[in-house]
């Protein structure tokens, strides 16, 4: 034993030592800020990794006509028709309130219908015709709604206006603006914060008396 200490190499021993002196505090550093890192920060961190890997593998093709133009998009799943009308196709008119369906003002037509976009996912306007609020006016010549919105002032803030003028221009397409009784019950998915509810329905009534198409 004496022999094989004698030929060890000098220094052989105290570089192990410190060697392992390194990794030791390596490791202890590192399991430090593992437990000292919160664990929301760590969830978001993976939330954030999930997210992006989503991204990546589950866009889907979607074809629909958007105010007369055919769009070939890349959407994901989850994405709703409000979201994708918004950031991809730049189309703001379409507002976000509550993006719960409750207050009407992300209202748009699909094949003729008002829907709720903020409630509506993209991939399910595959394939069909979508009217927002760009798409009424023809050129510089406004849809007789908007005349009449304009008209009797059936606006304040004029955030809910454009859900508010895609909803009255389906309630009279659907036969139901008879009587203002009957307007109110049809646009009461329509919140104005404002309380211009007089207004709107005097603009409805105006254009469903003048026989005007909308």
């Amino acid at each position: 034993m004496e022999d094989e200490k004698e030929h060890a190499l000098p220094g052989a021993e105290p570089e192990a030592k410190d060697n392992s002196r390194r990794n030791f505090l390596k490791q202890s550093t590192l399991l430090t800020a593992i437990a000292l890192t919160p664990a929301a920060a760590v969830k978001a961190a993976g939330a954030h990794v999930d997210e992006t890997i989503a991204a990546a593998f589950e866009k889907m093709p979607v074809k629909m006509e958007v105010n007369g133009v055919t769009h070939s998009l890349s959407v994901e799943p989850r994405a709703t028709l409000l979201d994708i009308l918004r950031e991809q196709l730049d189309l703001t008119g379409t507002k976000k309130g509550c993006d719960h369906g409750q207050c009407g003002a992300c209202t748009v037509h699909v094949d003729g219908q008002r829907v709720n976009s903020c409630l509506t996912l993209g991939v399910m306007a595959s394939g069909k015709k979508i009217t927002t609020i760009e798409g009424l006016a023809k050129g510089d010549e406004l849809h007789p709604m908007q005349e009449a919105f304009l008209k009797h002032d059936g606006f304040q803030c004029g955030y809910c206006t454009p859900g508010q003028i895609m909803s009255a221009v389906a309630c009279i397409r659907e036969g139901h603006a008879n009587s203002e009784t009957e307007i109110r019950e049809y646009m009461s998915g329509n919140i104005c914060r404002c309380g211009a509810y007089p207004n709107i329905v005097n603009a409805i009534q105006e254009v469903k008396e003048g026989g005007q198409a909308v």
